[in-house]
C-alpha cells in the first residue's frame, strides 16, 4: 500500500506585541503577513495574517498570524480557532509577558496542546536573560521545545523549521490515530471527520468559519478560512448559513493556487458566484447545502475552567466560537460543574464537537472553554 499524503495542518502563532511574530513569519516563509497600511506604518499586526510554510521534510503547511496587542485578542481568537499546533513566539530581551498568559489560555480552551516556542530577538539579549527568558518559558510549557532564534540573522531558523517538522508529525499522527484506519488509508479524500458506520460515507458536511471576505477585480466575492468536515470542489453550491442564502464556488484555491478541490484542514481562498460583498462577511458560516447546520440561541457543552477560575454559574460571559462572539449567560447543568448550557444574545452556528472559548467581558480576561455537546439544546439547567 503506498504512503499516504500528509494530512493538511495550519500552524498559529501566538505571543505578545512586538515580540517578533510577524519578522519571524516573513523570514521562515519569505512573505510579509502585514497587508494593511496602518500595519506597515505602527509596525504592528491589527488583523489576521496568512502564509504557506514549507517544512523541512517537504510538507507545506499554512501559518496564521495573529496580532499581540491585549485590544485584539478577539482577532487572535478567531485566528487560533483553525489551526492544529502553535508557534509561540517569546522575546529574549523580554521574557514571558501577560499577553504570552493570555494566549497560552486561548490555546488550552481551544485543546492546541503541541507546537513549539521560538526565543526571538537573541541578537538583542545576553546569555543570561536568554536563560531566564527560557526558564520561564519551559515552566509554562514544560514539554515544548524552545528554539533560539534570530529572525533578521537567520540564526536558528533551520532548527525551527526542524522543530515544526516534527511537531507536525505528532499532530498528524495523533489525528490518524484518533479517527481511525480509513484516514490513514484515503487522506485526500475523506479528511478529518466522523465515519457514518451505516453505509461506510464520511458523514461531516463541509463547514468553512469566514475570516476575510474581499472582492478582486475581474474576479468578485472571495473569502478565506479554514475548511472543516468533508471536501470541496469548484462548481459546488454552498449554503451562508447565517444569512440563508446560496451561491456556488467558481473557484478554489489553496496557498495561493488554484485547485479544483479543497481538503479539510486546509485554509482555503473560495471565489463564491451569485453573492456580494455586502451579502458575506467575516464571522458567517459557509457550508454544503445539506448541511443541516442551523443559528442557535443555546450551547450545551463540557466545560473547562482554566487554572485559578472557580466558577462561572449564572455569569455574563463573551463566547467565541469560530470566527464570531457574543455575550451570553453561562448555566450549569449539574452539581458537578462539568457541563453549562450558554444562552447567547447572538446565535451562534456550531457542531458538536466544535471548541469555543469563554472570556470575562469586564475586565476581559480568558476564564476557560468547551466543547459543544448539543449545538442546538431546549432550554434547561
Amino acid at each position: 500500500m503506498p504512503s499516504a499524503s500528509p494530512l493538511p495542518l495550519t500552524v498559529g502563532t501566538a505571543g505578545h506585541i512586538d515580540h517578533g511574530k510577524t519578522t519571524l513569519i516573513e523570514a521562515l516563509t519569505g512573505k510579509n503577513t502585514d497587508r494593511l497600511p496602518q500595519e506597515k506604518e505602527r509596525g504592528i499586526s491589527i488583523e489576521l495574517g496568512f502564509a504557506p510554510l514549507e517544512l523541512p521534510d517537504g510538507r507545506t503547511v499554512s501559518v496564521v498570524d495573529v496580532p499581540g496587542h491585549e485590544q485584539l485578542v478577539r482577532t487572535m481568537i478567531s485566528g487560533a480557532t483553525g489551526i492544529d499546533l502553535f508557534l509561540l513566539v517569546v522575546a529574549a530581551d523580554d521574557g514571558v509577558m501577560p499577553q504570552t498568559r493570555e494566549h497560552l489560555a486561548v490555546l488550552n480552551a481551544l485543546e492546541i496542546t503541541d507546537g513549539v516556542v521560538a526565543l526571538t530577538k537573541c541578537d538583542l539579549a545576553d546569555e543570561v536573560s536568554i536563560e531566564l527568558a527560557a526558564e520561564e518559558v519551559r515552566e509554562l510549557l514544560p514539554k515544548a521545545r524552545v528554539v533560539n532564534v534570530s529572525a533578521p540573522g537567520g540564526q536558528g531558523l533551520a532548527e525551527l523549521g526542524a522543530a515544526l517538522a516534527q511537531a507536525a508529525d505528532r499532530v498528524e499522527a495523533e489525528r490518524r490515530e484518533s479517527t481511525g484506519p480509513a484516514l490513514a488509508e484515503a487522506p485526500d479524500q475523506l479528511g478529518a471527520a466522523g465515519r457514518d458506520s451505516a453505509d461506510g460515507e464520511w458523514a461531516a458536511p463541509a463547514v468553512l468559519h469566514v475570516d476575510r471576505a474581499f472582492t478582486l477585480h475581474g474576479i468578485g466575492t472571495v473569502v478565506t478560512g479554514t475548511l472543516h468536515g468533508k471536501s470541496l470542489t469548484a462548481g459546488d453550491g454552498v449554503e451562508i448559513v447565517s444569512r440563508g442564502t446560496e451561491a456556488r464556488i467558481r473557484s478554489l484555491h489553496v496557498h495561493d493556487q488554484e485547485v479544483a478541490q479543497a481538503l479539510p484542514g486546509q485554509r482555503v481562498a473560495m471565489n463564491l458566484a451569485g453573492t456580494s460583498l455586502a451579502e458575506v462577511g467575516r464571522g458567517d458560516v459557509i457550508a454544503s447545502p445539506d448541511s443541516g447546520l442551523c443559528p442557535s440561541y443555546r450551547l450545551d457543552i463540557e466545560l473547562r475552567l482554566a487554572a485559578g477560575v472557580e466558577e462561572v454559574d449564572g455569569q455574563r460571559v463573551q463566547v467565541h466560537h469560530g470566527t464570531r462572539d457574543t455575550p451570553a449567560k453561562a448555566v450549569y447543568l449539574d452539581d458537578s460543574a462539568r457541563f453549562a448550557q450558554l444562552r447567547l444574545r447572538s446565535p451562534l452556528i456550531a457542531t458538536a464537537g466544535d471548541r469555543v472559548v469563554i472570556r470575562q467581558i469586564a475586565p476581559p480576561d480568558t476564564l476557560g472553554g468547551g466543547e459543544v455537546i448539543d449545538p442546538v439544546p431546549t432550554r434547561h439547567g
